[in-house]
């Protein structure tokens, strides 16, 4: 492989993992708190569309990322009102989530099929990019360097905050937080409400770094793999940074196998297209399987808090 395709590899990896890499760390502050939020796909899919019609509309990319968070964040509203104020079951209603952002997103974008808008383009002028080495440190746009901003700043939150240590706190023993005076209940909605900001932010990479027009299901099972990418990092910020880029360079193989030529085609690219969702289904069971796997999950992952007084 020569110099420039490798550069354009890593270059297009980077771009296919970040809608991955900033919704699961939304869904790793969700979990830290005890939450388990199913519903990432539905919330992606709401935040891609909002960005979309919002870009078709105005022509403002910035706007269109604010209002997809906006969206992604009313979407976990929703879960948030049911799982934590009615105390129903988290699995299912974030199932329910995602089937309901999967069917509105549809039906709202009924109208917008086969429009193209315009993509978002570089931060940093052309110019610094103009060399293949330095394409790779300045060639992104603004959501690739908030992405990778957002790990270190999700890292120091819950490793050097106060905050931070109350929301693990709550995820590790909620009556315990609950008896000396924290409010389980609000640091939870407040976890979910984030979480589903970026996951709306997540699903607007979709029509603004990938793919400048609207297509149902456009996010294709990527908040499944969010969602994955947490447990495979084993509830660690850094982790998910690896993770994610390993997942978008195989997701960058199969563009380039289904191209041809050069070595990667040997490879059949529905291959390439599989092995994202078979590594993650690898991974879980490798990871049930182990019995030390289950340590770094929050102790009270997924449990309903039902305070006694």
């Amino acid at each position: 492989m020569s110099l420039e395709l490798i550069i354009a590899i890593v270059v297009t990896a980077v771009g296919a993992s970040t809608q991955i890499l900033i919704a699961a760390l939304g869904e790793l502050v969700v979990e830290k708190s005890g939450v388990l939020n199913l519903g990432v796909e539905g919330m992606m899919l709401m935040g891609a569309i909002t960005a979309f019609v919002v870009v078709f509309l105005t022509g403002n990319h910035y706007l269109a990322i604010l209002l997809a968070g906006a969206a992604g964040l009313a979407t976990a509203m929703i879960f948030g009102f049911l799982t934590l104020s009615l105390s129903a079951n988290q699995t299912a209603t974030g199932l329910a989530l995602t089937i309901f952002g999967t069917g509105f997103s549809a039906l709202a974008g009924q109208g917008y099929s086969a429009r193209p808008v315009t993509l978002l383009g570089p931060l940093f002028p052309a110019e610094l990019a103009t060399h293949p080495v330095w394409r790779v440190l300045f060639g992104y746009s603004a959501l690739v360097y908030f992405a990778f901003i957002l790990v270190f700043a999700v890292w120091w939150f819950l490793k050097k905050t106060r905050a931070g240590l109350i929301l693990r706190a709550i995820g590790e023993n909620d009556h315990s937080a609950h008896s000396i005076g924290y409010s389980v209940i609000g640091v939870r909605y407040a976890a979910v409400a984030f979480g589903g900001a970026m996951a709306g932010i997540g699903g607007a990479c979709f029509p603004l770094l990938l793919t400048p027009q609207w297509a149902e299901r456009m996010t294709a099972g990527r908040g499944w793999i969010a969602v994955a990418l947490v447990v495979f990092a084993a509830w660690k910020p850094f982790r998910l940074l690896a993770g994610a880029y390993l997942f978008g360079l195989v997701m960058t193989m199969e563009l380039y196998a289904k191209a041809g030529g050069g070595p990667l085609s040997a490879i059949p690219s529905e291959l390439w297209a599989a092995l994202p969702y078979l590594a993650t289904i690898v991974v879980l069971v490798l990871i049930s399987i182990r019995r030390d796997a289950s340590t770094n999950a929050p102790a009270c992952l997924g449990k309903p808090f039902l305070p006694s007084n």
